[in-house]
């Protein structure tokens, strides 16, 4: 019965004495999130420009692309050009589908839509998609 008291005391205590701890780490992570929030679209689009034409394997494409397509904006076509370019690299037609659809479902209206497939006509025809 001792014992099982010392063991609750001893829960009890701990997360009282962790606390400031992780409430610390908590502000620094949030604190180091908002400083990403500041990069320009021009800027973005030119990392991720040269992100995509320097991917050499599937997984390091399909990872731009998820990152690339987290963000609250629609790609600049000039980002999308590299993504289908870079799945033409890495012999993937699924990936490069998946770059029409990630632009389908970021953009407002199916106009919208259409201006991106207007804009990529050149890079399709080139590539026979």
């Amino acid at each position: 019965m001792l014992r099982t008291r010392m063991l609750v005391a001893a829960v009890r205590a701990r997360p009282a004495s962790r606390t400031p701890h992780v409430l610390t780490q908590l502000t620094q992570v949030r604190h180091s999130s908002g400083e990403h929030g500041q990069e320009t679209f021009e800027a973005f689009t030119e990392r991720y420009v040269n992100f995509f034409q320097n991917a050499q394997d599937l997984f390091e494409v399909q990872r731009g692309l998820n990152n690339c397509f987290s963000h609250d904006l629609v790609p600049a076509p000039t980002v999308c050009e590299a993504a289908l370019r870079a799945a033409r690299r890495v012999d993937d037609y699924a990936t490069a589908v998946r770059v029409f659809e990630g632009i389908r479902e970021k953009v407002e209206n199916k106009k919208q839509y259409q201006a991106y497939l207007d804009e990529l006509k050149g890079v399709r025809e080139e590539l026979g998609q």
